[in-house]
């Protein structure tokens, strides 16, 4: 085994797709070096990663950042998001110092981050090479908010001087940021691939094989008050809610079970064998918010994907011109989601040509390539900065 046989992954727990993104790279490499050790940090549920990592790895638990506030699913409290991260990165020293020792006690000879800043603070203060993997960086979120960073003049250099420490950055598809990074790599598309085939996870799942089939996924925020009763009377469809141990899904007012509502507990699918992404694959239309991860798993999937606007969120308007080159997809109103009235904007996605050629989805596996190269040259920190 080479000196540099430990990685911590420093994983943003903003969402859920952070972690789904990092666990594929984290398969992929174990793949690869299977004797590697793997350490995560993040604030993300433990749930997640140990449904889906392969190997075994050791957690660490803690708030790597503070990413965005958010009011609900589609609205972000600006304010409030930049008076915490602030408040966070304000100590950003005595916090990578802290962090330090954690590498230390680890024995990390590698630091891999989506994108926490203090992934690369703390490898900097421990003598650690790091590397950045992502679509977006926080100094470029955080900068969109103009106003609110005014009062915090501070807080992007803070951000920028922590990246300018890694010794490169992958940088995904659909991306914002970046500049602080010294290197920068394009990788495609990190996605999760179905390995069951759509008929039989329908059947599996006790779901209908007549008619269109629409998954609700609005991921760790769930979504607010929809009337339920009139998606209900959408016979054409069938539309799946969910139930994950964090989100326990719409309360139905006595609409689950009739009609076009299908509901399906996480848990119990995972316990069948059946994965997210073989869910995502088996039904027509995904209606969310736009986000990575969302984008990307239904891009590999050939799903088609349905958005809502998700408010005053930089990110929003890459994902939203980038959408179209990758899935077929279509925007749906706010007032026409809450209202239920989904159908015809399902109807406008579904009749969509497909797309001319597939976008490239692995990206996991490009990665992690990277990541076993890297490692085998043995690099440090000094070196790094030379």
């Amino acid at each position: 085994m080479t000196r540099l046989d430990t990685t911590v992954f420093y994983i943003s727990g903003h969402g859920f797709g952070h972690a789904s993104r990092q666990i594929e790279i984290i398969n992929a490499l174990r793949a690869i070096r299977p004797h590697l050790r793997i350490v995560i940090r993040t604030s993300a549920p433990r749930w997640l990663f140990d449904l889906a990592v392969t190997r075994p790895f050791s957690f660490a638990h803690g708030e790597p950042d503070t990413g965005v506030v958010q009011i609900d699913s589609l609205e972000v409290d600006a304010a409030a998001s930049i008076g915490r991260a602030w408040d966070f990165h304000r100590t950003l020293d005595a916090r990578a110092k802290t962090e330090a020792r954690l590498l230390e006690r680890h024995d990390a000879t590698l630091v891999a981050g989506d994108i926490p800043p203090l992934a690369f603070a703390a490898a900097a203060a421990a003598g650690v090479p790091a590397v950045a993997i992502g679509n977006f960086t926080w100094d470029w979120i955080y900068e969109h908010y103009h106003e609110q960073v005014a009062a915090t003049p501070d807080l992007l250099p803070v951000i920028r001087n922590a990246y300018a420490t890694a010794d490169r950055a992958w940088r995904l598809p659909m991306a914002g940021g970046f500049a602080s990074f010294p290197r920068v790599v394009d990788v495609p598309l990190v996605a999760r691939h179905a390995r069951r085939a759509p008929a039989e996870t329908r059947r599996m799942l006790e779901l209908p094989a007549d008619r269109p089939l629409v998954l609700v996924s609005f991921g760790r925020y769930g979504l607010g008050a929809v009337d339920w009763a009139t998606v209900a009377q959408q016979h054409d469809l069938g539309v799946i809610v969910t139930r994950d141990p964090v989100d326990t899904g719409p309360t139905l007012s006595g609409a689950n079970g009739h009609g076009a509502l299908f509901e399906v507990d996480i848990a119990a699918m995972l316990d069948q064998g059946f994965r997210y992404e073989d869910l995502v694959a088996a039904v027509d239309v995904v209606l969310t918010k736009p986000g990575y991860g969302i984008i990307a798993e239904c891009a590999a999937n050939d799903t088609a994907l349905v958005y809502a606007s998700r408010g005053d969120f930089a990110e929003y308007a890459v994902l939203v011109e980038a959408m179209p080159r990758l899935l077929r997809c279509a925007y749906i109103e706010q007032r026409d989601l809450f209202a239920g009235r989904w159908a015809p904007v399902v109807r406008q996605v579904l009749d969509q040509p497909p797309l001319a050629a597939r976008p490239a989805t692995d990206g996991a596996q490009v990665v992690a390539r990277g990541l076993a190269e890297y490692l085998g040259t043995g690099v440090t920190q000094s070196e790094v900065r030379r």
